[in-house]
């Protein structure tokens, strides 16, 4: 009887910290793509404005949103992928490497959208995102996975400590 009653604790606490995780996963996703897709609208933005456009600031809005809706069927599981082999990286790295986590988790959500845009552009020859074409743009679309990577740490920081 207390063998299954320990049995069962040690289970919800398992499924309890891979909840925690998922969760943490998801938002960070969630970040990290929104934070891209927004930068790389308003690339093109800037970009018609510099031509001498007139962009009102709800034309802008609109097709921020239309971008964030249309670049996920493409762009969001990307970036999801990516993440969870960066992060899960990061974790076993962690094992070893404890007091660089939050460099390690900056630099593995950083490094997977860049290996997106890369690797996209090796294998097939296309940039999709357009403002990963430039070197500023990519890092701008790095810092949107480094901001993932954070929230990612954030998210789990404190349960790491329990």
């Amino acid at each position: 009887m207390i063998r299954e009653e320990a049995y069962a604790d040690a289970r919800a606490e398992t499924l309890l910290f891979l909840a925690r995780r998922f969760g943490a996963w998801l938002l960070s996703v969630a970040v990290t793509y929104l934070l891209a897709s927004v930068t790389a609208t308003q690339s093109v933005v800037n970009a018609l404005t510099r031509m001498g456009l007139d962009i009102p600031i709800g034309e802008r809005l609109a097709m921020t949103g239309q971008d964030i809706i249309g670049m996920a069927s493409m762009f969001l599981p990307m970036v999801a992928f990516a993440l969870l082999i960066a992060f899960m990286t990061s974790a076993l790295l962690c094992r070893w490497l404890s007091r660089w986590r939050l460099p390690l988790y900056l630099l593995a959500g950083a490094v997977a959208v860049v290996c997106i845009h890369l690797g996209l552009n090796l294998a097939f020859g296309i940039t999709p995102v357009a403002i990963a074409r430039t070197a500023g743009g990519l890092l701008l679309q790095a810092l949107a996975g480094a901001a993932g990577g954070f929230t990612y740490l954030f998210l789990t920081r404190r349960h790491a400590l329990d």
